[in-house]
């Protein structure tokens, strides 16, 4: 049997690497943990998970086909659990930013039915920032 516990990585095509680094390490807080350029690949701590950012015409990126663009997306979303969930605190930051947020909604996630704002980061990946269950 599997047991899926958290998630473990996730892994964005970009176009944009250093916006895209200074997005995830200065407004979201995730820090480098591994950058190899010489086949294109950056490696965020985010928690207990990773974020890998594949620049498009890297090594690993030319690999993977097309850019991210209007037309479609690698992915859908992705969502980090945040705690605490202080919206005022959370929206405050986001502001210092110029991130947009959409409105505080329960939605329902691993853990059960909970708080979570959606964003976007600079190439329009959809970031869901969710709180404990209620």
């Amino acid at each position: 049997m599997i047991r899926i516990r958290e998630i473990d990585h996730i892994v964005l095509r970009v176009v944009e690497l250093e916006r895209m680094v200074r997005f995830y390490t200065e407004v979201l807080g995730c820090t480098v943990e591994r950058r190899q350029d010489a086949i294109g690949l950056v490696q965020l701590r985010a928690g207990s998970a990773m974020v890998d950012l594949v620049p498009v015409d890297g090594k690993l990126g030319r690999l993977g086909g097309a850019a991210p663009g209007k037309e479609g997306r690698n992915v859908d979303h992705f969502c980090f659990r945040v705690e605490p969930f202080d919206e005022a605190a959370i929206r405050a930051h986001l502001d210092r930013f110029d991130v947009p947020s959409g409105p505080a909604e329960s939605r329902y996630g691993a853990e059960g039915e909970g708080p979570s704002i959606y964003i976007a980061d600079p190439e329009g990946n959809t970031v869901e920032l969710k709180g404990a269950p209620y």
